[in-house]
């Protein structure tokens, strides 16, 4: 009886390198990082220079909401035509997206 105890023993005493034991963490940390982390650096990239090629006409949606024509560009700010002698004076990073030539936005 105490021969298979001390075997029982011995067995248990194996325990599996260091190294494996962080095996799920690192891979938890690499999922986050290929399903979120990337895909948002990259979208956050490609709305960087969008808002860097903006010019006077371009048609714009503001992260708020409003649509409307740009009418002047500087390095801070953009200045949006909404309609007839209504402008506003908006940060450049607030432009959520830029309408396409011949496209049309909601409820025209």
């Amino acid at each position: 009886m105490l021969e298979i105890l001390a075997a029982a023993g011995a067995a248990a005493g194996e325990a599996p390198p260091a190294w494996i034991n962080w095996l799920p963490i690192i891979g938890m940390i690499l999922i986050f990082w290929f399903l979120i982390i990337r895909p948002q650096m990259k979208r956050t990239k490609e709305h960087q220079e969008k808002v860097a090629g903006l010019k006077k006409g371009d048609q714009v949606i503001t992260q708020g909401g409003l649509v409307g024509k740009v009418v002047k560009v500087d390095d801070t700010y953009v200045e949006i035509d909404l309609a007839k002698d209504v402008r506003v004076k908006a940060v450049k990073h607030t432009i959520g997206d830029i309408i396409p030539p011949g496209g049309s936005a909601a409820n025209d």
